[in-house]
């Protein structure tokens, strides 16, 4: 059983930086695959990043290469989502998934309750 906890949303302008945390509970959790989708208002959801159980391999959206990175720390049980130039487009509920096969474009196994992220402009 996994439990998956975000933090850090907000409200920041356009180009501005913020970084989501993930707080993961559960003995696996250094070997699930993990990752970040958002659904903005009134669209599907996207995928937006992912990295290995490892932390070895890591993938993005196009949208979001160069400007977003993913990162984990296991001493921590923490995922990181850190968001930099961000754009309006951005703005959405940002949620922190797991898979224990990995997390993939299309699929996640656990989500968590969603963060909240507004991009002004």
């Amino acid at each position: 059983q996994v439990q998956l906890v975000e933090s850090g949303g907000g409200l920041v302008q356009a180009g501005g930086s913020l970084r989501l945390s993930c707080a993961a509970s559960g003995r696996t959790f250094s070997s699930y695959g993990m990752g970040w989708f958002r659904q903005a208002p009134g669209k599907e959801r996207r995928f937006v990043a992912a990295i290995s159980g490892s932390g070895g391999s890591t993938y993005y959206a196009d949208s979001v290469k160069g400007r977003f990175t993913i990162t984990r720390d296991k001493d921590k049980n923490t995922v990181y989502l850190q968001m930099n130039s961000l754009k309006h487009e951005a703005t959405a509920v940002y949620y922190c998934v797991a898979d224990p096969k990995g997390v993939t474009a299309t699929h996640s196994t656990y989500w968590g309750q969603g963060t909240q992220v507004a991009v002004s402009s």
